[in-house]
């Protein structure tokens, strides 16, 4: 099934980095499940509030630039957070950002180049289990991409 970004999505992806709306866009055309653009860039009013909140952890954010995007599950016409749907999206955003060339982090695995992991679901617990490991918190954070930061400083 073929989907395609809304207007809405569409005014959120202003501001972000162009090789990083190529990858949105692509991903739409080749994904399994719809997805809707949630955020692109973002005021530093609101990332103080979403590290407040603890749903973000830093305020030198990817957003601030223009080099992330939160994307979301979009099912029966309202956002889910089903797991097994994260997993199905970042397949898409992983497959476009190899037939660009496009370096992705995704935040289910912070620590590696989407554009170069395996299975996202096996991924997500290996990373899981590297952060235990060094005995350090694990923050997934599933409708999270940006771009890497070695190719693309901000």
């Amino acid at each position: 099934m073929a989907y395609q970004l809304s207007k809405k999505s569409l005014s959120k992806l202003e501001g972000v980095h162009d090789d990083l709306v190529r990858v949105v866009k692509r991903a739409i055309e080749i994904t399994q499940v719809d997805f809707t653009v949630l955020e692109g860039v973002r005021a530093k009013a609101r990332q103080a509030q979403l590290v407040a909140s603890g749903a973000s952890k830093t305020m030198d954010g990817r957003h601030l630039t223009g080099h992330a995007v939160d994307l979301a599950a979009y099912v029966a016409g309202s956002p889910r957070w089903d797991w097994p749907l994260y997993y199905k999206l970042a397949e898409a955003v992983q497959q476009a950002a190899k037939e660009l060339n496009v370096q992705i982090v995704w935040g289910g695995v912070w620590d590696r180049v989407l554009n170069q992991i395996g299975d996202p679901a096996d991924e997500v617990a290996a990373y899981a289990q590297r952060r235990r490991d060094l005995g350090k918190k694990v923050f997934i954070d599933g409708p999270h991409f940006e771009l890497s930061r070695k190719e693309y400083p901000a």
